[in-house]
């Protein structure tokens, strides 16, 4: 094990990164931008272990030293490997600032279950294994190019991983393997994706415990824009390499949307999950607690923003003039609307998720259509032609609770299958309302999950063993929901 000083570790000084408030954010933004760009490009040609191919040992050892640097310069003491669970909660595990080289060469080991939450005993195998390896430990593998010190956090960085079994195979329940996975088709084709989130969540004051029941309530100064703690919300997701676009009051009482800068491939999931974490730990420093869960008394919706470049990402192929979509967007929404009963299972993966579309439902059977629209945000799907660069897919469909990684893979699916199967929709959504009204969107999670099952495409593109293991945890899900009686669990985990 290499020394402290081998390392070019300099002993902990206990000098906070982030005390005063904001002296931290007071920075060159493009010397932020030029250390991003660095760490992206030591990284760049790093081949995965998820590719089973061989990598540039150089270039890794490259990456991992520029960052060694790093950590000397701002003094950080402890690193946290992140990585996703199904839920798109983050699962870490911290390491002194020492070990980081190491870990980053031979991994750093994780219980299996940490990430996959498999909570009934029947439901072990859903990889076709026995039961002895969901009870094994998993390596998490960093994705250097995610690497930042958290501002936030006193001398503590981050990296966000993905995870492989001790053999080297890759975790095929993993939310960002699944994600990549599915990008890397998009690449095989010669496209690209460019993509962004628009979120929902509560801002709730200190809980009070009432009879058996935890209530909730709002931060209500948040109505009339709480501006120091947005301001050090925006500016320390910014230094993460989250670039949040826009952040408003939203309807419900301490209920605020916030909207990402557009990112290509696997970044604006990664975003994603990096605000679902810090916006959790940046409200507990000040007081408040934050949740994008939704249930029957608040929704918290979830919008995938997203259009198909050329693989050079210089032209939008969404983009036609006139104001229409391009033919390849044309395939691309009819592969959305296709799929949209399989896919609904990632957007809205929970039963409070689904009574939004409950409520829109009008079928006796409590069917909703899949609709598309351009600029109505009423619809399942809506079509934006703003501009050449502007010109995108909303996908509707969602709630906050929805895993970014899962919601970009059951995404590109579908739409890639739109490409591949030359899969139309009427030009003009006014035209045509009869052909809007051919695809049915269950309401109850239960029935969407049949619907994926029997959705050999996504099925198939997602992975057999984790389209067992998901769907075998969210009936379990489904099956224990009326036990929890004081109607707290999921919600705890949600904060």
């Amino acid at each position: 094990m290499p020394s402290q000083h081998e390392d070019g570790l300099s002993p902990p000084s206990g000098v906070s990164l982030t005390e005063p408030p904001g002296v931290r954010h007071q920075v060159d933004e493009s010397s932020v931008r030029r250390e991003t760009w660095a760490l992206q490009e030591n990284s760049r040609n790093i081949t995965n272990v998820d590719t089973h191919g061989s990598y540039s040992f150089s270039n890794y050892t490259s990456a991992i030293e520029h960052i060694k640097q790093k950590i000397t310069k701002e003094e950080i003491n402890f690193i946290r490997f992140e990585a996703s669970d199904l839920h798109g909660v983050s699962r870490s595990k911290m390491v002194p600032a020492r070990y980081f080289q190491e870990k980053c060469m031979h991994g750093i080991a994780m219980p299996r279950n940490y990430l996959e939450l498999t909570l009934s005993p029947k439901d072990d195998e859903v990889d076709h294994m026995n039961a002895a390896n969901f009870n094994s430990d998993v390596l998490l593998l960093p994705d250097l190019s995610t690497f930042r010190a958290l501002p936030w956090a006193n001398q503590t960085a981050r990296v966000i991983c993905d995870s492989c079994s001790v053999t080297g195979n890759p975790l095929r329940t993993s939310p960002r393997f699944v994600a990549k996975q599915l990008l890397r088709c998009l690449q095989n084709l010669g496209f690209s994706l460019k993509s962004s989130f628009t979120y929902e969540c509560c801002i709730f004051g200190a809980p009070e415990k009432i009879n058996p029941k935890m209530f909730f309530f709002p931060g209500a100064t948040l109505m009339s824009n709480d501006l120091p703690f947005f301001q050090h919300l925006i500016n320390s997701m910014y230094f993460m390499g989250t670039d949040v676009e826009s952040f408003a009051s939203a309807n419900g009482p301490g209920q605020m949307e916030i909207s990402f800068q557009p990112e290509f491939g696997i970044g604006a999931a990664d975003s994603a999950f990096t605000f679902r974490t810090g916006i959790k730990e940046i409200a507990r420093k000040q007081g408040y607690i934050a949740s994008f869960f939704t249930d029957n008394g608040f929704y918290n919706s979830g919008i995938f923003s997203h259009s198909v470049w050329d693989a050079s990402g210089r032209r939008n192929l969404f983009f036609m003039p006139g104001g229409e979509l391009s033919e390849i967007g044309n395939k691309w929404l009819a592969g959305l609307i296709h799929h949209s009963a399989a896919i609904s299972c990632f957007m809205a993966p929970g039963a409070g998720c689904r009574q939004r579309l409950a409520k829109a439902a009008k079928e006796p059977k409590h069917m909703l259509y899949a609709t598309w629209g351009c600029n109505d945000n009423s619809c399942s799907f809506n079509v934006k032609c703003h501009s050449s660069k502007g010109t995108h897919i909303d996908n509707r469909l969602g709630s906050a609770m929805a895993n970014p990684y899962l919601v970009l893979a059951a995404t590109v699916a579908a739409g890639i299958d739109g490409i591949k199967q030359n899969l139309t929709v009427d030009s003009d959504p006014t035209t045509n309302l009869s052909q809007q009204k051919k695809v049915l969107i269950p309401v109850k999670l239960e029935d969407a999950l049949v619907a994926l099952e029997e959705d050999n495409v996504i099925r198939g593109a997602l992975g057999d063993t984790f389209v067992q293991y998901f769907t075998a945890l969210k009936r379990y899900e489904i099956e224990t929901e009326e036990l929890d009686t004081e109607r707290n669990k999921c919600l705890e985990y949600f904060i």
